[in-house]
């Protein structure tokens, strides 16, 4: 009889479990968001570096269109929403031109369109090379999948071009070694990083064991055997293989020359990369405008923490970087790991600004009302010791001996009336 009444007894948390969870879910909510409480339309913001974004399918069903997060609560509340996590460079679009004549309620003068923004078909609901929903209803099993930091659009382990899942660079607990993720179709665009010394590639497993980003002299990175052939750099071979390196960090050390600067060169990139200063030292030594890097590459691209700061910020690469669309990767407050740092800061200043406000109120009451607040926080705390005391630890607690709590509680006071 016990099997057959087992899946009916309710489950049970401790009080312990139940607040770590809703503390989890909070943060995790706050670094999606990014801190944004969703109270205001972000339109006046302008184009943002990073921001939470939707798409609302039940206006827009081709998805040509993205919400900020206050817009997604008040004006499309109820619709079919699609949640995009974060884009860069994103402004809202609700209530304009796109909407027809529906109106945004938070922020209704708006330009007829954001022309800058860019939509993928993550904003149709689709992800991945086989343009799947996710999570995907004709599946049992879910998937995991990355993000793209180059087009930011999301793809399956099984679909990234890999021969196997287990050239995703892991630890042996199974947690991601990589910062960022390039996918199959970007990592050509980005095959100029190949020049870059190994170190920044994130260490791959071979068999069950971990190979270090450089052990011994070697690497289990990119393979980048690039050469100057007639003024254009060209690679022989990029595949997943270990490889001596030690010659290519000292070149690229040595290679820190001095590239003439001139104002055509510098001329408008302190828009498109705040906050990443300029420097006249080439760490490549190689105009990359002039030298286009030709590669096979055909595999996506693992990159370690920090990898952003090997990059060279010259004039020179700072123009190539404009020129290829990519100018955001030097852009200290585009990364991922930043948006969840800011957020983060976000929800100390809150939770401390909270604390504020009940210090406050306590503060401004008189001496009966503290006394009140005093007395019920001690009632409390008796209930559930007399609770404690008396219930049977071998047996969990249920939502009604809870209510039974509360309502003991309230008995008392009415008592005490």
């Amino acid at each position: 009889m016990s099997d057959v009444f087992a899946d009916e007894v309710e489950h049970t948390v401790s009080i312990h479990e139940y607040l770590q969870e809703v503390e989890e879910e909070e943060l995790e909510a706050d670094l999606v968001l990014g801190g944004d409480e969703g109270k205001e339309c972000t339109y006046n913001k302008g184009y943002m570096k990073r921001q939470a974004i939707f798409s609302c399918l039940t206006c827009i069903p081709d998805g040509t269109a993205g919400v900020c997060t206050a817009c997604s609560l008040s004006c499309h509340d109820g619709h079919e929403i699609v949640e995009l996590w974060t884009k860069r460079k994103f402004r809202c679009d609700c209530g304009n031109s796109k909407f027809g004549e529906f109106y945004c309620k938070l922020f209704a003068n708006k330009d007829p369109e954001n022309p800058e923004n860019s939509y993928n078909q993550n904003f149709k609901g689709s992800y991945c090379t086989c343009s799947r929903p996710y999570p995907d209803p004709d599946v049992e099993e879910q998937v995991e999948m990355i993000q793209c930091c180059i087009c930011e659009d999301w793809f399956h382990e099984n679909h990234m071009g890999l021969e196997s899942s287990n050239e995703i660079p892991r630890d042996e607990e199974d947690e991601p070694l990589h910062e960022d993720f390039i996918c199959q179709a970007c990592a050509n665009r980005c095959s100029f990083l190949t020049l870059y010394p190994p170190s920044i590639w994130a260490p791959v497993r071979q068999g069950d064991i971990p190979v270090d980003s450089v052990q011994e002299g070697k690497s289990s990175t990119f393979v980048s055997s690039v050469k100057l052939e007639n003024g254009i750099l060209s690679s022989d071979s990029m595949k997943m293989e270990p490889v001596a390196h030690a010659a290519s960090e000292s070149v690229f050390a040595e290679k820190n020359v001095l590239v003439g600067e001139s104002s055509e060169t510098n001329a408008g990139l302190k828009g498109d990369v705040q906050g990443s200063p300029i420097h006249v030292k080439c760490t490549l030594g190689v105009d990359l405008r002039s030298a286009p890097l030709v590669s096979d590459q055909k595999k996506p691209m693992f990159l370690v923490k920090s990898w952003r700061d090997r990059l060279c910020r010259c004039g020179v690469c700072a123009e190539f970087y404009n020129q290829k669309g990519i100018a955001f990767l030097i852009d200290g407050e585009d990364s991922i790991m930043e948006y969840e740092k800011m957020a983060k800061l976000k929800r100390q200043e809150k939770l401390q600004k909270e604390e504020g406000a009940e210090m406050k109120f306590l503060d401004n009451l008189g001496h009966v009302g503290k006394m009140e607040i005093l007395r019920g926080v001690a009632d409390m705390k008796d209930e559930v010791r007399s609770f404690m005391e008396s219930f049977d630890s071998s047996k969990p607690i249920t939502s009604d001996d809870v209510k039974q709590i509360f309502e003991n509680l309230a008995k008392k006071r009415q008592r005490l009336l």
